[in-house]
């Protein structure tokens, strides 16, 4: 039974001071971040010990294939989070449990999707994505499971967005926290020999167990009572004007974050032809370490979201743009500090790994070279945010393809040709110039809209 009054979690979106707000919505997000990024490289960890560095170049190869359908997902969950932010902030209940209805339809052909990826196409992928003959079996092992399962894990990750998109930020944060507690457990005892052996399939297999009881945890968090929204039976399809809203706002998301898999294709085909696996299984430990990096820009980004999408919704634009400037003051004194951490401490990360000394240099190298103007990407990403937040796919768009296909790719394929293997990663602080100067001046021509909008309240 459903509880008779059910708590209305997004009510403080419109009342709480932004400062505060921001922070009761970004912590969480950053703690949930903070244990998944963890989980990645413990996920990491094991299977260096248990296959070594081939394995480790295969994760790194299938890497790119999982992000292409769980990209499909998050942007489901970022353009239905953004709908309904502003329809609860409209005050249209019945109308976002319609919406959300919607979102688990298309979930549900997502996964479908992901199956019949799994059956046929996965060696071919790989194949695309760089696998060589050496690494194909593992990258290959890794992925079967997780496509077939693919349900619980899109369910899961992007329901936690949807979550956060109504306020309830600490549940959204467990959403993301569980899950990847209970991967770091089951790893050991399905890759390594003690429990079942099974190897770099055994890694696959515990990320599907995690998130099928994630899935069921919230199943209950629902049918409880506990979300503004509720999960109708009847409401659970095809609604081609709710389509058409989601994809909008959601397309933005699943290009900037696809746009991650072709700039893995070109990155990895160049890291090969230059340097080898070795600089292909360090690239794909820098990666992981580099997720921490980033994770508290993210998670204020991620706060920041169902805030300006609320607001905005309800007019409330001094509300709005406190929050949008004070997301951006966050951001950048964060990131400072994060690349003076990378650029100071870059070896002891790479040294959880092994012991080689050049497979260390090689990675801290890389994350000094990629990290060393990371501090002005934070203002693209906030900027990103915010067009998807007050429903203006089309900017968002062009910010989420600037950084990764306009800048990236180019420079990745042409530095090279000059500076060998490390032009690879001299193509990234380059581009973050380059997306930064994009971003800063698209939010300076929007100004009247986005950052004094309000402000004579």
């Amino acid at each position: 039974m459903r509880s008779k009054e059910k708590p209305n979690s997004s009510d403080k979106l419109r009342t709480e001071k932004p400062s505060k707000l921001i922070m009761n919505l970004s912590i969480p997000a950053m703690i949930g971040i903070f244990v998944m990024a963890l989980y990645n490289l413990v996920d990491m960890f094991y299977i260096s010990l248990a296959e070594g560095v081939h394995a480790v170049a295969g994760l790194t190869v299938s890497f790119p294939v999982m992000m292409i359908v769980m990209t499909l997902a998050a942007a489901v969950g970022v353009g239905t989070s953004s709908v309904i932010a502003r329809r609860l902030g409209e005050k249209r209940i019945n109308e976002s449990n319609k919406i959300f209805g919607t979102y688990i339809y298309l979930l549900l052909l997502i996964s479908i999707v992901s199956i019949l990826v799994g059956f046929f196409l996965l060696d071919d992928l790989l194949i695309l994505f760089g696998a060589t003959e050496n690494i194909i079996g593992y990258a290959s092992a890794y992925m079967l499971p997780i496509l077939l399962g693919f349900i619980f894990v899109s369910f899961s990750m992007a329901t936690n967005i949807v979550i956060r998109a109504e306020g309830n930020a600490k549940f959204a944060m467990y959403a993301m926290i569980i899950p990847a507690i209970l991967n770091i457990i089951l790893d050991p005892i399905l890759i390594f020999d003690f429990g079942f052996g099974l190897g770099v399939m055994g890694a696959g297999i515990a990320t599907v167990i995690s998130h099928a009881i994630m899935t069921i945890i919230i199943l209950i968090y629902y049918h409880k009572g506990y979300s503004s929204l509720t999960i109708h039976l009847n409401y659970i399809r095809m609604r081609i004007s709710t389509l058409k809203e989601i994809i909008a706002i959601g397309f933005p998301t699943f290009v900037h974050t696809a746009s991650f898999s072709l700039v893995a294709i070109v990155i990895n085909t160049m890291l090969l032809r230059y340097g080898g696996d070795v600089y292909l299984a360090a690239y794909g430990v820098a990666q992981r370490v580099i997720a921490f990096a980033v994770m508290p820009i993210n998670g204020i980004m991620q706060g920041m979201l169902p805030i300006v999408g609320y607001n905005y919704g309800a007019k409330l634009y001094e509300r709005m743009r406190k929050t949008i400037w004070l997301s951006l003051r966050y951001v950048v004194m964060i990131s400072v500090v994060v690349v003076l951490l990378v650029q100071i401490f870059p070896e002891y990360a790479m040294g959880i790994f092994t012991r080689d000394p050049e497979f260390i240099e090689i990675g801290s190298k890389a994350m000094q070279i990629i990290f060393s103007l990371y501090f002005i990407v934070g203002v693209q990403i906030i900027a990103g945010g915010i067009y998807q937040a007050i429903g203006k796919p089309r900017q968002a768009l062009i910010l989420s393809l600037s950084r990764q296909v306009f800048f990236l790719v180019p420079l990745v394929i042409i530095l090279p040709i000059y500076f060998g293997v490390y032009g690879v990663f001299l193509a990234f602080p380059i581009a973050d110039v380059l997306s930064f100067m994009l971003a800063s001046f698209m939010l300076y021509r929007d100004k009247e809209t986005i950052l004094v909008k309000g402000q004579d309240e």
